[in-house]
């Protein structure tokens, strides 16, 4: 749904998140656990390993297939979960998830997007853990990730999206 107001375009967002209790301070802490604890997982899986990920794209190897797969299918099973018993958020929100229609430039984004995976051996996900792990050099996997989403920020209405 677009808005239009004195030539000023802005996006309305439909997501059910509203969270009208803003949390600060100490209420953010179990975001920073959760977080660490999902960055351990990602180690001890090994799935921010850089080799995993060029198995990954050689074919070479079924380990990050079985990964993203996995995680593929427990969102199938907790979206129809929330859709077929009403599941509210922990505030009580209702949970509303909309139609998405299918957009060509999804095809050339998630082109782009392997491509960087393939590249840089990292996806968004896992580069916080990799860089706790020591692998600094991501730092510059990172700066490029958010240049392009500035970019793509700055120029999403002249693209095919």
């Amino acid at each position: 749904m677009q808005v239009v107001e004195k030539d000023i375009k802005a996006e309305v967002c439909d997501a059910p998140n509203s969270q009208e209790n803003i949390e600060k301070g100490l209420a953010l802490v179990k975001y920073i656990i959760i977080g660490i604890l999902f960055g351990i997982i990602f180690v001890k899986a090994e799935i921010i390993s850089w080799f995993r990920i060029q198995e990954m794209f050689r074919l070479q190897s079924f380990h990050m297939y079985g990964v993203i797969g996995s995680a593929i299918v427990t969102g199938i099973i907790s979206i129809q979960i929330i859709k077929r018993f009403g599941i509210k958020t922990i505030s009580g929100e209702t949970v509303k998830i909309p139609n998405k229609e299918f957009r060509k430039g999804q095809i050339i984004g998630g082109f782009i997007f392997g491509l960087g995976w393939a590249i840089t051996g990292a996806c968004p996900g896992p580069l916080f853990a990799q860089i706790g792990s020591g692998f600094t050099v991501v730092f510059v996997t990172l700066l490029s990730a958010i240049a392009g989403t500035w970019v793509y920020g700055k120029f999403s209405d002249k693209l095919p999206n």
